[in-house]
This record gives C-alpha cells, sequence and structure tokens, in this order.
C-alpha cells in the first residue's frame, strides 16, 4: 500500500480538487511535488460526508489510473456527479469532511458453499464487492464497521447495493470479492 504521508497528501488533493473545480468549474492540474509512489494504478475512492452523514462517494474498484490522478477524478465526481445527492455548492464546502480510501486489487473469493464466506471474509479489514451478471455493488470496509453488520449483514446489504435481492450471494451465479483499504481521513 502506500505511505501515511502519501495518503495525506492524496487527502488534501482532494480537498483542492472540489475547491477548484468550485471556484473554476475546472479540473486541477496533477501537481509537480506529490510522491512519487502516487504513479502507482490504485483503485481509489473519496468520500464526503457531512455532519457525520454522507454527502458523495465515488471511487474506482479496480487500479484502471495512477493514485495521483484517480484521486483528483473521483473527488470531483464525489462532489458533484454522485447520483444520489445534488452537487455540493460553495457555501457547504467548509462543513465537509473528506475521506480518502486506497484499495487493494480485488480477489475473487472461492468457496464450495456459500457458508464458507463466513469464514473467508473479516469485518473491519475486508471490503465487498458482489456482481451478478451485469449488477454491481461494492462497499468499502469501514462500512461494515460504521453500521455494526455481521459478515451476513455485510453480504446482504453489498447485495442491495448492487440492486440485486439481499440473499444473492448464496446463489452460485454470484461473484464475491474482498478487497482492503487504507483510509485517511
Amino acid at each position: 500500500m502506500i505511505s501515511e504521508r502519501a495518503g495525506q497528501y492524496l487527502l488534501e488533493l482532494a480537498k483542492e480538487a472540489v475547491a477548484f473545480y468550485l471556484e473554476t468549474g475546472k479540473k486541477i492540474e496533477v501537481p509537480m511535488d506529490y510522491p512519487i509512489e502516487l504513479d502507482e494504478k490504485l483503485g481509489v475512492f473519496v468520500t464526503i460526508n457531512k455532519k457525520n452523514r454522507l454527502r458523495g462517494c465515488i471511487g474506482y474498484a479496480e487500479p484502471i489510473e495512477s493514485a495521483i490522478k484517480a484521486t483528483i477524478e473521483v473527488a470531483i465526481a464525489a462532489a458533484f456527479n454522485d447520483p444520489r445527492f445534488n452537487a455540493i455548492d460553495a457555501d457547504e464546502y467548509s462543513k465537509l469532511e473528506f475521506e480518502v480510501t486506497v484499495l487493494t486489487e480485488p480477489e475473487l473469493i472461492e468457496v464450495a458453499h456459500p457458508d464458507q464466506y463466513m469464514d473467508e471474509i473479516e469485518i473491519g479489514r475486508d471490503g465487498l464487492i458482489i456482481q451478478k451478471g451485469y449488477s454491481r455493488g461494492l462497499l468499502l470496509p469501514q462500512v461494515a464497521v460504521e453500521n455494526a453488520f455481521d459478515v451476513e449483514t455485510f453480504l446482504d446489504h453489498t447485495c442491495m447495493k448492487a440492486g440485486i435481492s439481499a440473499d444473492s450471494w448464496m446463489d452460485e451465479m454470484c461473484d464475491v470479492y474482498k478487497f482492503q483499504g487504507q483510509i485517511f481521513k
């Protein structure tokens, strides 16, 4: 994963990217002086909260872009393009709390029977991606902790995030992936 220094850099960059977009309507340029380790392609999510309530969360689950570029893109998307919320405005910017989560590459959990997921997923360590056909849902590791989910409830809620029935994870046509995340806030 990345160093604490690099993670804090991404956190500040996410805030700057949103502030710059609010002022100019344009995407901030990649700074010249960033930690070189952020050139690595990593999955990145930016979560924006207001008064401890979700205000926007968008990210890349897969390592398709360098961490530095991904952070800029998903910070702007979380603030202005999360379909669950209106775009943020300048008046509320100072009331927002930002969080950047850097992800490991998702790993398919292979089990002979769905009951075995209970032994393969650790609350507080693992995030989940569930995919069935074209439906796909992702919940970050901190979601299970913040909501006091057990493994089964975490699986159920990830299915619901995918727009499929809560018990779909028991269907062998459903793929369950886990990943870990480094959280910077």
